[in-house]
């Protein structure tokens, strides 16, 4: 190794702003989606923030425990006007679904990409809320926050908003129909789970779940998966080929 390159290397490995910068980079790079999750939120959280407070009493990252089955809701919103149950995704690109689909797709070139459909998600959280709090299901509503920038082409019943709308949206309703605001309030706070081992066993069943390959799908063009044979035994492959030519071992 040359004199420059000892140098070189001296200077580098020596120098705290350059290991400060590697550092964070790397940091950055293991907790990338933690990263971009937290900033969703926040931006959520301070949009929040502009509903008047003699009206509306938030709750952020509850943590629920309701029949065996536990949900952490990003932001609860109490008001006379409803329960307002908020799922926060910071997406990119370009993303595809509906209301009803099982999974979106965010769509990079010619892959395709799948994500848990949000507004399905937080619907199990609306009724695990209407359950807990004993109140009827149509004194919920379902909201879907996207702080990002994403181009979304997602049908929907209006479930869906970016961060600079929704403090418009939950004003939207206006018909008092809840009477015991800051008792639903207190409850849900008193019923907020501490517990870190039940929070790392939610966050690893999610995980696992999230890892979980739906067998009847294509992971790269979303066609049907199916059965074939070749000379060397059975396979399975995506329907479309041969415009795709994925395949697995049976």
């Amino acid at each position: 190794m040359s004199n420059f390159t000892n140098e070189f290397l001296k200077y580098y490995l020596t120098n705290p702003l350059i290991i400060t910068i590697l550092i964070l980079g790397l940091i950055s790079a293991i907790f990338y989606k933690q990263i971009v999750g937290w900033f969703g939120e926040h931006w959520t959280k301070k949009a929040l923030r502009k509903l008047p407070k003699a009206k509306y009493k938030i709750i952020n990252n509850l943590f629920l425990s309701v029949n065996g089955l536990t949900h952490q809701i990003d932001h609860v919103v109490v008001s006379p006007y409803g329960i307002f149950s908020i799922e926060t995704k910071q997406y990119n690109g370009y993303i595809t679904g509906s209301k009803y689909d099982k999974n979106w797709v965010r769509h990079a070139g010619k892959n395709k990409y799948y994500y848990m459909n949000p507004i399905r998600q937080n619907y199990g959280h609306c009724k695990a809320l209407a359950e807990l709090l004993n109140i009827d299901e149509s004194k919920l509503y379902n909201i879907v926050c996207i702080p990002s920038n994403a181009k979304l082409k997602i049908e929907h019943d209006g479930e869906l908003v970016r961060y600079d709308t929704i403090v418009n949206k939950i004003k939207s309703y206006n018909e008092e129909i809840i009477n015991n605001v800051s008792e639903l309030y207190d409850k849900l706070l008193k019923s907020n789970v501490k517990d870190k081992k039940i929070k790392k066993e939610h966050i690893e069943n999610i995980k696992t779940n999230i890892e979980k390959k739906d067998i009847s799908k294509c992971p790269k063009c979303g066609g049907t998966l199916v059965e074939r044979e070749s000379k060397y035994g059975k396979f399975i492959g995506c329907a479309n080929y041969p415009r795709c030519k994925y395949t697995q071992k049976k």
